[in-house]
């Protein structure tokens, strides 16, 4: 066992959890062999190297993973890294559905770690995509074509919020979704406002 200093809101979230119990002890103790800090954020244990976020415990229905923050600059001989969405630009997982998979991988867990932790001493960063690269539905294109006041509002987002609505304009698959939708938020987009605000 490593002599990584154990942190207590950790040992609270384990001793909640429910699923993958077992699952996440063998991740913590895999991820404090290699001298990290944890903590918790976003409500699961994350892993620091100099107060930089490198890797997160967390659990879904189907599997528990590792979370890397800059997976994207990983190398992955392995091949299993996994995108959690085709929107997610930098973080990538690694899944895990018990015990014994994890365990069966343990060294391989440990060397991603350490280039993960490299890849943050290099001062390596994710290169996002720009809100321009990100599709904009052609309902509203049109839309911010026809009405000056809504183009205008909408290029006075952050390009996060800009971001938020492409994303869920473009989700519906259909053209009679994607216009209720921008309908709906246009009110939003007027008040200079994010989808979530």
């Amino acid at each position: 066992m490593s002599n990584a200093i154990r942190n207590p809101k950790v040992d609270g979230f384990m001793r909640k959890a429910k699923a993958w119990k077992e699952e996440f002890e063998l991740l913590r103790e895999i991820v404090l062999d290699c001298e990290l800090t944890e903590d918790i954020k976003w409500m699961h244990p994350c892993y620091m190297f100099q107060d930089k976020n490198i890797v997160l415990i967390h659990g879904f229905k189907e599997y528990c993973a590792l979370l890397f923050h800059k997976g994207a600059l990983l190398q992955d001989p392995q091949g299993i890294l996994i995108q959690q969405t085709e929107n997610v630009q930098s973080a990538r997982q690694i899944r895990f559905t018990s015990v014994r998979e994890i365990a069966a991988i343990k060294p391989v867990l440990k060397a991603y770690i350490q280039d993960a932790i490299e890849v943050e001493k290099s001062g390596k960063e994710v290169t996002f995509k720009t809100t321009t690269e990100f599709k904009m539905p052609e309902e509203f294109r049109t839309k911010l074509d026809e009405l000056p006041a809504l183009k205008k509002a909408f290029e006075g987002l952050t390009p996060g919020r800009q971001k938020g609505y492409l994303l869920h304009f473009a989700q519906a698959k259909q053209a009679k979704t994607r216009e209720a939708r921008i309908e709906k938020y246009m009110p939003k987009i007027l008040e200079g406002k994010g989808i979530d605000d």
